[in-house]
């Protein structure tokens, strides 16, 4: 067990659009790449831990699911992690657009060498901004 605290010492701000529809869960079809770990080969002090992830709609959006994947071998294999459902919003000058943050992505690791990767989908074809904030050790 590690003495020693490991403190961010970069901090990051990765932004991504998902637009294209995608009802698949099996981490087919279009995923988008959202962040990745490190070029620097994987090794002790190297990777990048998320602070935060927020989804932010463009626009209106109907009843639907925002998916997020990991993948470990350069997006070859997707294997899903969690959900966010999208409830149908009608921005106007008194509802402002749907936006939320992704609780259980904070804390996640994504490892040197440049295959780790955070992906996302969306079920219906509504444009979101994914903006993911982190840290390089």
């Amino acid at each position: 067990m590690a003495t020693t605290a490991q403190f961010t010492a970069q901090p990051i701000i990765d932004i991504a659009q998902v637009s294209t529809a995608n009802t698949n869960r099996d981490g087919t079809g279009t995923i988008v790449t959202v962040a990745s770990g490190p070029s620097t080969a994987a090794a002790a002090g190297v990777g990048k831990r998320i602070t935060r992830v927020s989804v932010i709609a463009t626009g209106s959006t109907t009843a639907g699911v925002i998916r997020f994947y990991l993948s470990t071998d350069n997006g070859t294999t997707n294997r899903l992690v969690c959900e966010r459902l999208v409830p149908a919003v009608t921005p106007n000058t008194s509802t402002t657009v749907f936006r939320t943050e992704v609780a259980e992505l904070i804390g996640l690791m994504l490892v040197g060498g440049g295959s780790c990767l955070l992906r996302a989908s969306t079920n219906n074809a509504e444009t979101f901004n994914i903006v993911v904030e982190s840290g390089l050790l």
